[in-house]
């Protein structure tokens, strides 16, 4: 993430407006003095004051007194200083902004080399931001890549690291770590891109996984053809969960509250069970698990894929099994630490 130093541009636009506030008091006083002293009409006066203040070096537009000379030569002076006083700021804001920038950069950059086991985000658009979302709330490590520069101050505000540039090009990808990565998400407008991004990352990292998203089913043969692991198709799984809404009310609230709604204090959750967890080789009804917490076992996935809904109580907990669960927030974080071992 790119930072600025606040104070410093609150420092910077204070000087900068008291200037731009002397200059004003500095056109008011001279074109006063002229009006006054020459009995000139108001834009002559102001006219005169702005040529002589920047020294350009016109004729006088009409005969001075000699007061109103001494009067010219006190604002030449003051106008002079004014002037360079302004350009200076100016100058010194540019340099101070391309500084911090090429700081910034190269902060960001040691940053995401810094990575690992993160996933690569390609398309920072309204599914890719929800994606972002999601992520960053459970503290999953990400690098977000979007040719959109206008996305630039809302990454930096969400505290996410990113490239602004082409995800389809290959030295873009190793940039973000794609070779490091855990996984590739590519959900940027278009098919084509999506499924160039996913051949290109599944050749720089064959054990990553990829997502992608899709428009149609052609697309989304292509895209698993192409190494994609999980392909979806945003429209087709908008339109069946409204459907569902319609067809089956009470098991979709059901879901939206354990899933989406964390106010509830409930979660749904796969935790993986690993090698040196105490509760290896126990069954259900022998770990306690139940007696303890307020959790719910669903299912549980073994190694090889296979899917087991509503283990029974002789359910053996092997390493390597994913448990989906059910329950309260604080029973599902003890419940992984003790599965993790």
């Amino acid at each position: 993430m790119i930072i600025f130093n606040g104070g410093v541009n609150l420092k910077r636009s204070i000087t900068a407006i008291k200037g731009f506030l002397i200059l004003l008091v500095v056109l008011f006083v001279g074109s006063t003095g002229y009006m006054y002293l020459e009995g000139w009409g108001f834009m002559d006066s102001l006219y005169m004051t702005v040529i002589t203040i920047t020294t350009v070096g016109f004729g006088e537009v009409r005969e001075v007194s000699e007061a109103g000379r001494f009067f010219t030569i006190l604002l030449i002076f003051s106008g002079m200083g004014i002037i360079a006083y302004i350009v200076g700021m100016t100058a010194q804001t540019m340099v101070d902004f391309q500084v911090r920038s090429i700081i910034g950069r190269r902060k960001l950059g040691l940053r995401i080399k810094s990575i690992k086991d993160h996933y690569v985000i390609c398309g920072f658009g309204r599914i890719g931001k929800v994606i972002c979302r999601e992520l960053k709330a459970k503290k999953i490590p990400m690098v977000v890549i979007e040719n959109n520069a206008e996305t630039r101050q809302i990454l930096q505000s969400e505290g996410i690291s990113f490239i602004i540039d082409d995800a389809t090009n290959e030295d873009v990808l190793i940039e973000a770590g794609i070779i490091r990565a855990k996984g590739l998400i590519s959900v940027v407008a278009s098919d084509a891109d999506n499924l160039f991004i996913t051949v290109t990352a599944r050749g720089l990292n064959p054990e990553a996984f990829i997502m992608a998203r899709a428009d149609d089913e052609k697309a989304q043969k292509k895209l698993a053809r192409a190494g994609a692991n999980k392909v979806f198709l945003p429209y087709l799984i908008g339109g069946q969960k409204m459907a569902q809404s319609i067809t089956k009310p009470a098991v979709t609230d059901f879901l939206e509250f354990t899933i989406n709604n964390r106010d509830m204090g409930l979660e749904m959750e796969e935790l993986l069970v690993g090698e040196d967890s105490r509760l290896k080789g126990l069954t259900l009804a022998d770990s306690g698990i139940r007696q303890d917490m307020d959790v719910i076992f669903v299912a549980i996935k073994n190694k090889d894929g296979e899917m087991h809904f509503n283990p029974g109580p002789d359910t053996s907990i092997k390493p390597g099994d994913t448990l989906i669960s059910l329950g309260k927030n604080n029973d599902i974080e003890r419940l992984a630490r003790i599965l993790s071992g």
